[in-house]
């Protein structure tokens, strides 16, 4: 993945939704909790994209 690329977190399986509404959205890869998506915080940070991305498995039919 390139530095431009957009992580979608939705997409993730570590990418969770919590119960804090200050920090709604969390990254169990990393550990924390976040106001704006976890890739984005990852991003500001450290200034690269999230190593840590992991598609969700496919939905069995």
């Amino acid at each position: 993945m390139t530095n431009t690329q957009r992580i979608n977190c939705m997409k993730c399986q570590h990418f969770y939704v919590t119960w804090d509404p200050k920090f709604p959205k969390g990254c169990k890869a990393f550990g924390f909790k976040s106001h704006n998506m976890p890739s984005l915080t990852v991003l500001s940070s450290s200034g690269k994209t999230c190593m840590n991305f992991e598609p969700k498995p496919a939905p069995k039919a």
